[in-house]
């Protein structure tokens, strides 16, 4: 199983704003190993953001995006207490949700 995400959202006002660092390879499948092989794609292909669980965004990513990858965004509406949760699912199926309370 992948590492968990970390997770921050910290309110102020009426908006609040998340951010997420993702642990994943991301690999391209364009690259070799030392035998000369190419390295098969693996890759987030999905994310999406829940407030109170409902859904806040769904995101589709490719195989550009980086290693362990960053994402920020703002949410209106979400106050201290709230729950935000973050799910990603990748190329080979695989995924992973973590949680975290607006502060």
């Amino acid at each position: 199983m992948p590492d968990p995400m970390r997770i921050r959202a910290q309110s102020a006002g009426d908006k609040t704003t998340v951010k997420v660092l993702m642990s994943h390879e991301m690999e391209t499948g364009q690259r070799k190993d030392p035998a000369g092989k190419i390295i098969p794609a693996w890759f987030i292909q999905q994310v999406t953001a829940m407030l109170n669980g409902k859904p806040v965004f769904t995101a589709d990513w490719g195989p550009s995006v980086s290693k362990n990858p960053f994402l920020e965004f703002v949410v209106k509406g979400a106050k201290a207490g709230d729950r935000i949760a973050i799910t990603w699912r990748d190329s080979r199926g695989e995924t992973r949700t973590d949680e975290a309370t607006v502060s």
